[in-house]
């Protein structure tokens, strides 16, 4: 599996000539998904989902598809009929030679005075794994997580329990779009193997662009 991270929140992952797109937002590139045979969504915010980011990979590719939970579905399967699908917690399927199975039901608490919106985390090939904007625990073993790690809903102690909760081979950091390189290198040390106690995991942050080969 090739992951390549795109901007914010949005990965690409690539197998046997195949590809996948997770979260092409408005804070990613505007060609993230194109050339992607499908895209996953975790929710409706617009870091995650741009129907402009869709229909470019969609246009692209007249093959492509998408699976999301039903508030996005609800909003694109008209313009895309036969190709936008509904998934939630629990529900397994196959996309661009991936076998993706779904967790989570809602987006974390921003604040108790904003109402919360539903939020599914995707698990790709029972190995990585991208929670969307949850810190959602998969009750199973995770080689690689998207580890979700700025966002007006986390804060940094979260992100720390949640990675010893997970107890990932590897972490990889997205939700970074709003951060600085004074604040990568904090998150980086905190996060890090000399941080407080994260259960060893790896931990490492990529740039837009930059791609890594997964075992």
């Amino acid at each position: 599996m090739k992951l390549t991270k795109r901007g914010h929140a949005c990965v690409r992952l690539e197998k046997d000539g195949r590809a996948l797109v997770i979260d092409p937002g408005g804070f990613t590139e505007p060609d993230a998904a194109v050339g992607a045979e499908a895209v996953l969504v975790t929710h409706e915010h617009p870091d995650h989902f741009s129907e402009q980011q869709l229909r470019a990979a969609l246009e692209a590719n007249p093959a492509a598809e998408i699976w999301t939970l039903k508030s996005v579905a609800d909003q694109v399967s008209a313009a895309f009929p036969g190709r936008v699908h509904t998934v939630g917690e629990g529900d397994t399927f196959s996309a661009a030679g991936f076998d993706i199975e779904v967790y989570g039901q809602m987006h974390a608490v921003i604040h108790p005075d904003i109402p919360r919106i539903t939020n599914v985390g995707f698990l790709a090939d029972g190995s990585l794994f991208h929670p969307g904007d949850a810190l959602t625990v998969p009750g199973r073993p995770v080689e690689t997580l998207l580890l979700p790690v700025h966002a007006p809903w986390n804060k940094v102690s979260e992100v720390i329990d949640y990675l010893r909760e997970v107890k990932p081979a590897r972490a990889i950091d997205v939700h970074d779009g709003l951060l600085n390189d004074l604040a990568r290198t904090l998150y980086d040390r905190l996060l890090g193997p000399d941080g407080p106690g994260v259960g060893g995991a790896e931990h490492g942050r990529m740039a837009p662009g930059d791609s890594a080969e997964l075992g």
